[in-house]
């Protein structure tokens, strides 16, 4: 890799971290800057604006990040023990941080996309290809589910649903809330077999 191509990787997973740790408009260029220890003229040879910067980290390391997790759980055999299985082990795994800090995704999400039309567009396109993840999982065993399920409406609510566990644990910095959401989610998930 270039050195060029480096420091724009640096860039982006310094900004990714302080974008989870602070949120969008907390974020400070100027810490950006001593954490990768460059210029902001190396900065802006890169991205023209702190905006352009955080569209990059949406879509070049929040996005692949949050739709490659989800493919591991839904490519089995059994996508809605796969499901279950990867959401309880996401309430197991949970640092205290990440209750505390929340999914960055879901936190930029939440912080921008009533704010900026070129975030809220990304999100927007982001949780669509989630949905269609799962919609196309629950359709290769479409013969193993009840019929009455439209896939996609399914989709949305795993989602907001898994979305809404994380702002209470947050709020809460209650892990067992968390748990507790999650496990009723899977009941749920579970139902959805004939």
């Amino acid at each position: 890799m270039r050195d060029a191509e480096q420091t724009r990787q640096n860039i982006l997973t310094v900004a990714a971290d302080e974008i989870h740790q602070h949120g969008f408009k907390a974020t400070s260029l100027s810490v950006i800057l001593n954490r990768c220890e460059i210029s902001k003229g190396a900065l802006y040879h890169h991205f023209s604006s702190k905006i352009e910067l955080g569209y990059a980290v949406f879509e070049e390391i929040y996005t692949p990040m949050f739709l490659n997790v989800w493919h591991t759980p839904l490519d089995v055999d059994d996508p809605i023990e796969g499901l279950c299985d990867f959401l309880t082990a996401m309430t197991e795994d949970m640092s205290c941080s990440e209750v505390v800090c929340g999914c960055p995704l879901n936190n930029l999400c939440e912080e921008m996309a009533n704010v900026d039309e070129g975030f809220r567009l990304r999100i927007l396109s982001m949780q669509e290809q989630l949905n269609q993840l799962i919609t196309d999982a629950f359709e290769r065993v479409s013969d193993d589910l009840r019929t009455d399920l439209a896939g996609s409406q399914v989709g949305y609510f795993i989602v907001a649903t898994l979305n809404g566990a994380t702002s209470l644990s947050k709020s809460s910095r209650n892990k067992v809330l968390f748990q507790q959401v999650i496990a009723e989610l899977c009941l749920y998930i579970r139902a959805l077999k004939k």
